[in-house]
């Protein structure tokens, strides 16, 4: 290689690592920054993943090539050391047995269950799912279950309620609260906490907002009883969505490829990009400031539509366990749509809680995959 293509190459591959770290810091930092000033930047957390690797896949390329650009990919990861801790489990083994729970533990399940359809929520033709559904919460025996796009009263089965359902289970409490009325009024949905222990106080905060663009379900929240003989209260939630609908998934596909609506489609996912982070800012808020409050110790459930490299994961997570980062491994994935990347629905408890174990199943049920903790209250 003559040394002018030399040149030309170092440059180029400096002038690549220099972009990509860039970005890298910028995605690190945009965790910290208020989307209501910084709404730009949050697009950055959602590529957080990648860059990550191909950051360090840079460092061991100038690293083997015995270069001190090594040092700018190296400080980059450094920095992002927080944010990759909260993205990437390394628990290999999280020892979950459905059949088998510890002494003292309580098992707690929570799923956005997408109206029991799989997101086809207007087409009545469409089989439920509602039945499998069931079926899994009954052979994993949660003992307090939290449920996101719960359906009320299904419309296409001419049969018990779901929540006279869920009482033949064994969840003899139960705090529901509707955010919509489907289908004339028929029937209702929203977010609910149900429980096989007893519930002895509950409430409940509605986001600011028309539900049409705020598309975002009450934090509620019930103390329950657990066997110590403690208190705990337990609250869940589902955030505002970016309200993505079957053709801007196809406008996706056009920014895919590039195709001549391309402008057209980009315009139409940032606007809805920016809705969704501006409204979760808010809401996290509003979490963070209701869960201080708590006069016992608290866990949070539910969809949060964001990953964990978000401003709204770290305003809500604070100090607390995260469950899947105590207990499992890999990046967590539990959404099936858009990327593989992404975990946006979660289990975050308070630090007196012993995580036994955790589980994420990739079922084809929903949207929305189901994650379930065994926890045990340890701190007196």
């Amino acid at each position: 290689m003559s040394t002018a293509l030399r040149k030309i190459s170092s440059r180029i591959a400096i002038g690549f690592t220099i972009a990509v770290c860039l970005s890298f810091v910028i995605s690190v930092l945009q965790v910290y920054l208020d989307p209501r000033s910084w709404w730009v930047l949050t697009f950055f957390g959602l590529i957080f993943p990648v860059l990550s690797i191909v950051v360090f896949i840079l460092f061991v390329s100038w690293v083997l090539a015995k270069s001190r650009w090594a040092l700018l990919p190296l400080a980059s990861l450094i920095l992002a050391i927080p944010n990759i801790r909260n993205s990437w489990g390394f628990h290999f083994s999280s020892n979950f047995d459905k059949e088998v729970k510890e002494k003292n533990s309580i098992r707690v399940l929570s799923w956005n269950v997408s109206w029991f359809d799989g997101q086809k929520k207007t087409d009545a033709s469409k089989k439920s799912s509602g039945k499998q559904i069931f079926d899994y919460i009954k052979e994993q025996s949660p003992e307090i279950l939290c449920l996101q796009e719960f359906l009320n009263n299904d419309y296409r089965e001419e049969v018990n309620s779901t929540l006279e359902k869920l009482e033949a289970m064994g969840f003899r409490y139960h705090y529901y609260v509707p955010d919509y009325i489907i289908r004339k009024g028929n029937t209702d949905a929203g977010s609910a906490i149900f429980s096989k222990l007893p519930i002895v106080n509950n409430g409940n905060i509605q986001y600011n907002g028309s539900l049409e663009k705020r598309s975002a379900e009450h934090l509620l929240f019930a103390d329950i009883k657990i066997p110590s003989g403690d208190t705990i209260r337990v609250f869940t939630t589902h955030l505002q969505s970016f309200l993505l609908k079957a053709n801007d998934y196809r406008d996706l596909e056009i920014i895919r490829n590039a195709d001549d609506s391309l402008l057209s489609a980009s315009k139409s996912i940032l606007r809805k990009l920016k809705a969704g982070y501006l409204s979760r800012a808010n809401q996290a808020e509003i979490v963070r400031a209701t869960m201080k409050e708590s006069p016992y110790p608290e866990l949070i459930t539910g969809d949060f539509n964001d990953v964990p490299n978000s401003y709204a994961y770290f305003t809500i997570k604070g100090s607390r366990t995260d469950a899947f980062l105590a207990r499992s491994w890999g990046l967590g994935r539990t959404f099936n749509n858009v990327s593989p990347t992404l975990r946006i629905d979660y289990i975050i408890t308070n630090p007196g809680f012993q995580v036994l174990s955790y589980r994420c199943e990739k079922l084809p049920y929903s949207d929305h995959f189901p994650v379930l903790a065994d926890l045990r209250w340890i701190q007196p």
